[in-house]
């Protein structure tokens, strides 16, 4: 398996940044492999991360890193326009969490959606998002 997530490879749109502060909560924190940077969301939910690949991939995992209290309770991996693949449950806590994607069908679009939320307001915060697959 490798790191699908590679630049000029794929695009990323989310529901929405914190403030609209796109410089300093933008998307692009997600992938910077910087732990000091994050995509902070607004509030309410549900929040999502959609991800588009220049060519159909397979994702076989996802390991992703909250800011714990502002994580994702309920989550769903979409793959194409409907396709729920796999429903998860992350641990409200500040670590690296992984999930397995047992799907065998390649996607060019994947959408996580964050139904709810650890935060009251529905914030959503992560430093690190991976789709770990293979190219078909």
């Amino acid at each position: 398996m490798e790191s699908l997530l590679v630049i000029g490879k794929f695009t990323a749109k989310v529901s929405s940044v914190l403030n609209r502060d796109t410089r300093q909560f933008g998307k692009k924190h997600m992938f910077d492999e910087n732990n000091e940077t994050c995509w902070n969301s607004d509030q309410g939910s549900p929040q999502y991360v959609l991800i588009e690949f220049t060519q159909p991939v397979r994702v076989c995992e996802i390991s992703i890193h909250f800011q714990g209290g502002f994580v994702g309770k309920e989550c769903i991996l979409q793959g194409g326009e409907i396709d729920e693949l796999i429903r998860f449950f992350p641990e409200d806590s500040s670590t690296l969490q992984n999930f397995h994607v047992a799907s065998t069908i390649p996607y060019k679009v994947y959408k996580i959606i964050f139904e709810n939320s650890t935060d009251f307001y529905g914030r959503i915060t992560i430093y690190s998002l991976k789709l770990l697959g293979q190219y078909v």
